[in-house]
C-alpha cells in the first residue's frame, strides 16, 4: 500500500487514539519507520489533539491559583492533588467524538439518497401519469373514429387517387340527415410545408360546381388522420386538392390527389 493510501486510510488516527492491537501498533510503528511522510503525519495528528485539548482545558500558571484561593479566602485549604488523565482516555474520547462526527455523516449520506430516490419515484410516477393521459386521448379517439365507421346512417364515399398522385385514397363519411362529415385521410401523404388539404363538395350537373367544406389542418399530429370538415348540404362527388396554407377560393385542379362520386 502506498504511503498516500495508508495515510487516508484512516489508521494514523487510529494509532494516535491507542485503539490499535498490538501487532497493528507495531506494524504502524515499522512504517512510520521507514516512511518519513507517515512519521510526519503521524506527529502532525498528535499536535492538532493536543492543541484542540489545550483550547479545551486552558493552563493556569501558581500565581493565578494563588489569586484566585485568596479571594476564596482558601488561606488555610490543602490543595488537592489531581493525577492528568492518561493520554489514552484522551485519545479514546477524541476517537468517540470521530466516530459520531462518522456517523452522523453517513447518515447525512443515506438521507440524500434517500430524497434522491423519493425525487426519482415522482419523477416516474409524474411519466407514466402523462403517458397514460396520451394513452386515454388515443383511446377515445379511436373509439370516435370506430364510431364514425360503424354508423350506418353514413353514406360512405370512396376517393381515389388521381394523376397527381395515383397511389393515393381517402374515404368520406356522409350523414345527410344531419349534413355531419367526416374525412378519413389516411391514404394521403404528408402535405409539403406551406401546402394544405382542401375537401371540396362538387355538383356535377348542369356545370361543375365546387364548394369548400374545410381543410384537414394539423395534419401530422392527427394520429387517427380523421378529420370533421363543414356540414355538407348537397354533394354529388367529394374531391380534395393540395392548396397554399389557409386554403384557396376555388381548387386547383392540377393538385387534385383524390376525387369520387356518391
Amino acid at each position: 500500500m502506498e504511503a498516500k493510501e495508508y495515510i487516508e486510510s484512516g489508521i494514523l488516527e487510529l494509532y494516535v487514539y491507542g485503539l490499535l492491537t498490538e501487532s497493528e501498533n507495531l506494524e504502524v510503528a515499522e512504517m512510520a519507520k521507514n516512511n518519513p511522510e507517515i512519521e510526519q503525519e503521524i506527529l502532525s495528528i498528535e499536535k492538532a489533539i493536543i492543541a484542540l485539548s489545550s483550547s479545551f482545558s486552558p493552563f493556569h500558571s501558581v500565581a493565578n491559583f494563588e489569586n484566585i484561593k485568596a479571594r476564596l479566602e482558601l488561606k488555610h485549604g490543602k490543595i488537592v492533588d489531581f493525577k492528568p488523565a492518561s493520554n489514552r482516555t484522551q485519545y479514546i474520547g477524541w476517537a468517540a467524538a470521530v466516530l459520531l462526527l462518522l456517523g452522523l455523516g453517513y447518515q447525512t449520506l443515506e438521507l440524500t439518497k434517500t430524497k434522491g430516490a423519493i425525487s426519482t419515484i415522482g419523477n416516474e410516477k409524474n411519466k407514466i401519469e402523462r403517458e397514460f393521459a396520451y394513452l386515454d386521448q388515443e383511446n377515445k379517439k379511436t373509439e370516435k373514429s370506430l364510431t364514425i365507421v360503424r354508423d350506418i346512417k353514413n353514406t360512405n364515399v370512396t376517393l381515389g387517387g388521381q394523376a397527381v398522385s395515383p397511389t393515393s385514397f381517402a374515404k368520406v363519411y356522409w350523414n345527410k340527415e344531419t349534413k355531419t362529415t367526416y374525412i378519413d385521410a389516411a391514404g394521403l401523404p404528408k402535405p409539403p410545408k406551406g401546402k394544405v388539404y382542401q375537401v371540396w363538395a362538387l355538383k356535377l350537373s348542369p356545370t361543375l360546381t365546387p364548394t369548400s367544406i374545410g381543410l384537414l389542418s394539423d395534419f401530422e399530429s392527427n394520429s387517427q388522420k380523421i378529420f370533421a370538415v363543414n356540414q355538407t348540404v348537397y354533394a354529388e362527388a367529394f374531391g380534395i386538392t393540395l392548396e397554399p396554407e389557409g386554403g384557396s377560393l376555388s381548387p386547383t385542379m392540377e393538385q387534385l390527389y383524390t376525387l369520387g362520386k356518391v
